[in-house]
């Protein structure tokens, strides 16, 4: 296939997201940048949902812990591996529908770097909204060692393509 070289500027918008007729089931996307977290983003996000446990912003109660040092508050890596996927899933979604069967599988200390990945597991046309449909997806958070400390499984209300 051959495409002609513009000659004359233009003004180009990226196309993020997906519509429902984009989504395959089996599909894999591999959600990029990753994120390295710092401590600095744990003790801020653990004291600004009032989440005060002390593994989380206490060096020294976290010392004498099984893991000796401060564990990343699960809710910031969860909200994280979550932003990590909305360009690929969700962009055009009209709401998110749930989460379910959210596991955390291991631990994520400050100075880890995570990824995400993604697999389309279903794809229907809404019953009641025939110009939408549901996209359900299972979402791995990875560390760059390959760890994999997350899960969930997350339901996208998302727009068919226009006509």
């Amino acid at each position: 296939m051959t495409t002609a070289a513009r000659t004359e500027p233009s003004t180009v918008t990226a196309d993020l997201g997906r519509y429902l007729e984009d989504f395959v089931k089996g599909d894999i996307y591999e959600h990029r940048p990753g994120r390295t977290i710092t401590e600095s983003d744990n003790i801020n996000f653990s004291l600004m949902t009032m989440n005060r446990h002390p593994m989380h912003c206490d060096a020294a109660f976290a010392a004498k812990s099984e893991f000796g040092k401060p564990l990343v508050n699960s809710g910031l890596t969860l909200a994280i591996v979550l932003g990590m996927t909305v360009d690929d899933i969700s962009y055009k979604a009209i709401a998110n529908l749930g989460w379910e069967e959210i596991t955390l599988k291991a631990p994520v200390f400050p100075g880890d770097t995570v990824y995400a990945r993604s697999e389309v597991l279903d794809i229907r046309v809404s019953k009641s909204r025939p110009t939408q449909g549901i996209v359900k997806t299972r979402t791995e958070g990875v560390k760059a060692d390959g760890t994999v400390f997350m899960t969930f499984v997350r339901s996208s209300l998302v727009p068919r393509r226009p006509e």
